[in-house]
């Protein structure tokens, strides 16, 4: 991989707009731009200027003028790549972006690779491994939580409580290492009482962070929620009272909805994916059946399942809802359950007590008149541990992240064995480098190209 050339691409989406923005990046980039660039102010040179600068001006290829403009430019090592860095910011149009590029390109750039900018940024120090991997999380987060997260962990808040760990744990190995240097002489460096509180305040923070995956990933993408029920208990009315507005079709013909509708929501900055499911029952009708067998394929992907039924049926079919209850329960042991009465608004006082009798935890609702509604969100949100959102701890959304923390949490366990048991110094300095490999692979101390590669192959290109 060549990473010391210029290279350039559009920063700003892709398509017309009011303006565009294209980048550059490199030893050469502000030459380039600058044989390009035609200052209002006569005889100004952009590599006279100061960095972070503004200048007005045009794009000139040769004597043409492509399009007037502002020339933002950032010296080393005061930038985003740590490189020279020029931002052009050009008018929207799509024949305008593609003349400037192609001028750029017949100039001595060449196209950026996707995520090559940040990955540029990383290798100069700019930016650590977490962080820069954050950057394409706060570029794809379509909520608040997931915003926050990404916020936190760009600026370094997951890091920085890698790198203090790491840095505790190096200490003492050097001093482990040291001892064997001096084994002859049998002394001990590293007090091994305050080796064990150092491992036990790791093993703490380690199962913390493990554990904030589980709320992480989750935030990250999204709940996905299953309503299920029997056709015409109101499924797809209940997913229009959500969403607040006419999403999925709603009849009074049982088995409208023969296939499943999704759409998200976002209720206090966590996002739910609803997924409106065919019905579920007996059915000789070939088309409904395999929306059918979609539900349950559909439920299985669910974290949440919504289990809708209506008055009528419990007025009539108590005794088969309770059946149908334990299917579910059975057959999903382990996914939060959600019991729910639709269209209560048609039964009267009595009725009400004896369904909450009959149905412990139900939850009362009518989807047609909105009431219930909120509550139900309330009670969607309560499926999720949001407290360490709110109190701003460091959450792990990162699926690599979260393999490398298990891998230093089964060293570090190994260690707190190893001083249990007496170990002799050289063995445990063993497992101590371990730990530190795995800290070194989410920060970037220690990784290869194969790793970089995958990582910035999920970026947009520009980033």
């Amino acid at each position: 991989m060549i990473y010391n050339d210029t290279i350039v691409a559009l920063a700003t989406a892709s398509g017309a707009g009011a303006v565009a923005i294209i980048r550059l990046s490199g030893k050469d980039a502000i030459a380039i731009a600058d044989r390009c660039f035609e200052s209002v102010k006569k005889q100004k040179t952009l590599l006279n200027q100061k960095t972070h600068t503004i200048h007005l001006g045009h794009i000139v290829d040769d004597k043409r003028t492509i399009d007037q403009v502002l020339v933002s430019v950032f010296k080393n090592p005061n930038s985003y790549t740590g490189e020279d860095v020029v931002e052009v910011s050009c008018h929207g149009s799509i024949y305008i972006q593609q003349e400037i590029i192609q001028l750029f390109l017949r100039s001595g750039c060449r196209m950026a690779n996707a995520g090559e900018f940040t990955l540029r940024s990383f290798l100069n120090g700019k930016l650590d491994l977490s962080q820069a991997e954050a950057v394409a999380d706060l570029i794809s987060s379509d909520n608040e939580a997931s915003h926050q997260i990404a916020m936190q962990q760009m600026r370094g808040g997951f890091s920085s409580e890698i790198a203090k760990l790491r840095e505790e744990l190096m200490n003492f190995a050097s001093l482990i290492e040291l001892e064997l240097d001096f084994a002859e002489e049998d002394v001990e460096f590293a007090d091994r009482s305050q080796f064990q509180a150092l491992v036990e305040k790791i093993t703490f923070v380690l199962k913390r962070l493990i554990d904030s995956f589980a709320v992480g990933n989750v935030i990250k993408n999204g709940i996905p929620v299953a309503i299920v029920g029997e056709p015409n208990v109101g499924k797809s009315t209940l997913l229009n009272a959500l969403l607040n507005e006419e999403r999925a079709i709603v009849s009074d013909i049982a088995g409208t909805t023969r296939d499943t509708i999704e759409d998200e929501l976002v209720i206090e900055g966590i996002g739910f994916r609803f997924i409106d499911t065919a019905g579920i029952r007996e059915t000789k009708d070939v088309v409904e059946s395999i929306g059918i067998k979609k539900t349950f394929e559909k439920m299985e992907q669910a974290q949440v399942v919504v289990l809708l039924f209506s008055a009528e049926e419990f007025k009539t079919e108590s005794k088969r809802l309770k059946i149908e209850i334990e299917k579910i329960k059975n057959r999903f042991p382990l996914k939060p359950l959600l019991i729910i009465a639709n269209k209560i608004d048609t039964l009267n006082v009595e009725e009400l007590d004896r369904l909450n009798l009959e149905f412990e935890g139900v939850h009362l609702l009518s989807a047609k008149s909105g009431l219930g509604v909120e509550e139900l969100k309330d009670k969607l949100i309560g499926f999720v541990n949001t407290g360490a959102l709110r109190n701003n701890e460091t959450i792990v959304t990162n699926t690599r992240h979260y393999d490398s923390l298990l891998k230093a949490f089964e060293e570090i366990q190994k260690v707190k064995y190893g001083l249990e048991s007496g170990l002799s110094g050289d063995l445990l300095a063993i497992d101590i480098r371990q730990a530190l490999y795995h800290f070194g692979e989410i920060t970037g101390e220690i990784t290869s190209d194969d790793l970089l590669g995958n990582i910035f192959a999920n970026f947009c290109i520009g980033k």
